[in-house]
């Protein structure tokens, strides 16, 4: 491809708005633009790369089996209204402006919708089902270019099985499908346990890359290997000691006191002996829940113990609860369910409000003074935690998810009636899982591990063209004519070249650009080597240069690979 004929825009400024390295260099290189926030136009040279991408997933889903649908994204909210989903995903589902459509964030609802009623027997199972499909979301804050955007590409698959068995052999399918691609397309990932979140389900997993930009929080063993996104990670943290007497209750005037940092300092106490108190509503119903000094509640853990959806009180509803306000709220005298985590089991001496504003109590003793208490692991995890495998210390990062594969069970086949007859002719939901791509993430992933300061380093199969040819002086007859001449040499070799044939380009502006776009070869065509029979050939990955002789070009290249 001749660069004066292409459309490959490159910056030298790093736009105002980028952040993070793949966005930069995504814009500079010219391979993305943004539209509106969260919304970015493939150019011609990123939409390349996303097509392999989208091949190499091709290939790996067709050798386990998967069939390739295309899927509308304009769904009728109907379909959603039967599991529940419109709920679940609340103002991040686009909906369009009549209400009776919405654009889908996924499409577990149509892929069951085509389920039903076609697979009426368990011999008709098991089936694969994929696409590579454009997704919506509405993201409040759209950000890390296309890491986090409103309009996004995913490959999602989906399992149908007549047994959980079958649903076992399906979920490992995925699960090496996924490291053949990952490993294939050049990404250094590893794997966590997560939550399934509003997909449902049992057994989910995610794949990740570490990353400063990462949306997610997991925690990672060097020592053992477990990992877990923090949602669901779990450590060794010990209970706090229980003293060997308890004291009596007594109330304690706190004015201004709103935090256990502010309290322990008051008090002149250790924040492991305080209860910090939070007030949650679930089913319509407030629930207050108990957490060992700064120690943070875990939302989705929450969720999971409850089995649905939470929220934080608001501050006029703590009052109507409690009778106090926030900063001042505690177990006693609390009448709902009152949850708490594990590490203040059976915890006496403790401090916590009174429920009265700006008052505290002390020698709270939980067995004695609090009726059916219930103890759960609640705890956010801290780095430098021991590992619950190995008891290691335990690492936590961020991370980009790049992949997530859920056992999904019977949740959309039940909600919308999508049952089979099996050996006995007796009907049963379809037994299913899920499994998503973020196939920009793929593209983003392999830049945020593969650059330098110059710019973009493709290698592997991800690369947009085997080699860049750059013509110096393109306005010489003699180097006008080399340079043709080994274009349609290393094409009829069936090399992929991007050839820098502009006239006007000076020498060391193209030398920025092939640095900056980073194909892993450079062959490079200059006047004074031409007169001399020699070419000059460049490892963009390690910076070595090597001048040979025109007639070996193409052994040197096979022997490079």
């Amino acid at each position: 491809m001749r660069i004066s004929k292409s459309f490959i825009p490159t910056l030298k400024e790093v736009p105002a708005d980028a952040v993070i390295p793949s966005h930069i260099l995504m814009l500079r290189s010219g391979m993305i633009r943004m539209l509106s926030a969260g919304i970015y136009s493939f150019l011609p040279l990123g939409y390349k790369v996303i097509k392999k991408i989208s091949e190499i997933i091709n290939e790996e889903m067709t050798a386990i089996g998967g069939q390739e649908f295309h899927l509308p994204a304009l769904n009728p909210r109907e379909i959603w209204d039967e599991t529940g989903r419109i709920e679940d995903f609340g103002d991040t589902m686009f909906h369009l402006k009549n209400r009776d459509y919405v654009l889908a964030p996924t499409h577990e609802e149509v892929m069951t919708f085509h389920a039903k009623g076609a697979m009426k027997s368990y011999k008709d199972m098991p089936q694969i089902w994929y696409q590579i499909q454009t997704k919506f979301r509405n993201e409040a804050r759209p950000r890390s270019g296309i890491i986090r955007g409103r309009q996004f590409l995913m490959k999602d698959a989906y399992s149908f099985d007549s047994s959980w068995e079958g649903l076992d052999e399906s979920y490992t399918k995925h699960y090496q499908a996924y490291q053949n691609i990952f490993d294939r397309c050049g990404i250094k990932y590893f794997v966590v346990g997560a939550s399934s979140g509003a997909m449902g389900g049992s057994k989910s997993e995610e794949f990740m890359v570490k990353s400063d930009a990462g949306e997610d929080t997991v925690a990672y063993c060097n020592s053992c290997g477990y990992a877990a996104n923090v949602e669901v990670a779990q450590s060794v943290v010990e209970p706090n000691e229980r003293s060997s007497e308890s004291k009596e209750v007594y109330e304690i005037s706190t004015p201004n006191i709103h935090s256990i940092d502010e309290l322990c300092e008051f008090l002149k106490i250790d924040e492991r002996e305080t209860a910090k108190s939070r007030v949650y509503i679930f089913d319509e119903k407030p629930i207050l829940v108990l957490m060992s000094g700064n120690d943070e509640v875990n939302g989705t853990k929450l969720e999971s113990i409850l089995g649905g959806e939470v929220r934080p009180a608001h501050p006029e509803e703590l009052v109507e609860i409690t009778g106090a306000e926030a900063g001042s709220i505690g177990p006693i005298g609390f009448k709902e369910r009152i949850l708490a985590d594990n590490r203040l089991k059976d915890g006496n001496n403790l401090y916590s409000g009174a429920n009265k504003t700006d008052y505290h109590i002390g020698g709270i003793d939980l067995k004695r003074d609090v009726e059916k208490i219930e103890y759960f692991d609640l705890r956010t995890i801290e780095s430098g935690e021991e590992c619950a495998r190995c008891g290691e210390p335990l690492d936590v990062f961020k991370a980009i998810e790049l992949g997530h594969i859920f056992k999904l069970g019977t949740k959309y086949s039940e909600a919308m009636g999508a049952t089979f007859l099996n050996e006995n002719g007796k009907a049963n939901p379809i037994i299913m899982g899920s499994y998503g791509i973020g196939v920009d993430r793929v593209l983003a992933c392999f830049i945020e591990q593969n650059y330098d300061e110059k710019g973009i380093l493709w290698k592997g199969p991800l690369k947009p063209f085997d080699i860049q040819l750059l013509g110096l002086n393109m306005k010489k007859e003699i180097v006008i004519n080399e340079s043709n001449e080994v274009y349609e040499l290393l094409k009829s070799e069936g090399y992929d070249v991007l050839f820098d044939d502009r006239r006007d380009a000076q020498a060391g502006f193209k030398f920025n650009d092939a640095e900056l776009i980073g194909i892993p070869l450079q062959v490079i065509i200059g006047e004074k080597n031409v007169k001399e029979g020699l070419i000059e050939i460049k490892n963009r990955i390690t910076g070595e240069r090597l001048i040979i002789g025109k007639h070996l070009l193409l052994d040197q290249l096979k022997e490079i690979g």
